[in-house]
């Protein structure tokens, strides 16, 4: 008897450690996800996020912008990346943002001189433009300067019927519990080390949670990383893979949605 009463209180001081443990499974055991997106549609993405994605047979997705010049002069190369498996996904076709942003943002392009129905149409059409290069329905979207109001009104409700899921910034989550899909956090990366983005991937591991990395430039440019770093950070996932889910982000996105 004076056994079952410590297995008893051993049970109920354990259990909310055990709980937190196992507070979401994902695939294959792995103790976190890991999403590598990329914005703008730079030619640096083709030139080097992309083979060195390949070379360790990871996926990521790419954020292009409708006006994108890489987008137009080298099409058929980012055709060819969906093949491989990676994303394209869907960054409006002006990029508009926040005036407030800075003095770099066009007064046409100011989403506080959008409304609400203007920014969804925009991103209707960037839609069709997307699926005329890779045939794709199903697809994503990554906020522009992660803003999520226009004209004073936030139109997050707006996109949930044309996208299976949204990226912006925030922290990495202590928990999956309500974790919303069409907000979902990201780690802005602009000059940090391997160590560093090593640091935030192993962050979630111990939270059993995601990371979703946000960078632009990769080798240099703006808003840059460092392509040595960049891969270093790569290898070290592919080293670790089995603690580590890695898809495209609207794999992930449709992952977690599948999920009790």
């Amino acid at each position: 008897m004076k056994l079952l009463f410590v297995f008893f209180w051993a049970f109920l001081f354990l259990f909310p450690v055990l709980k937190t443990d196992a507070q979401f499974q994902w695939p294959d055991g792995a103790k976190a996800a890991v999403c590598f997106t990329y914005d703008d549609g730079l030619d640096c993405h083709l030139d080097v996020a992309v083979p060195q994605l390949d070379e360790f047979e990871l996926k990521g997705t790419f954020y292009c912008t409708g006006n994108s010049t890489s987008l137009f002069n080298r099409m058929e190369e980012w055709r060819e990346i969906v093949r491989k498996g990676h994303e394209l996904g869907n960054h409006t076709l002006f990029h508009p943002c926040d005036g407030n942003k800075g003095d770099w943002v066009k007064p046409e392009y100011d989403l506080n001189n959008y409304t609400p129905d203007q920014i969804i149409a925009e991103l209707k059409t960037a839609n069709t433009l997307l699926k005329a290069i890779d045939g794709k329905e199903k697809r994503t979207y990554g906020y522009t300067c992660s803003n999520t109001v226009a004209g004073g009104e936030d139109f997050t409700d707006d996109i949930q019927s044309l996208f299976i899921g949204a990226r912006c910034d925030g922290p990495i989550p202590e928990t999956m519990k309500g974790y919303d899909v069409y907000k979902t956090p990201s780690f802005a990366v602009v000059d940090l080390s391997a160590d560093e983005m090593i640091e935030a991937v192993e962050s979630a591991r111990k939270k059993g949670t995601i990371v979703v990395f946000m960078f632009h430039s990769v080798g240099g440019g703006y808003l840059n990383v460092d392509a040595g770093e960049h891969r270093k950070l790569l290898e070290y996932i592919a080293e670790n893979k089995d603690d580590y889910y890695n898809a495209t982000f609207g794999e992930v996105m449709e992952y977690i949605k599948s999920r009790p």
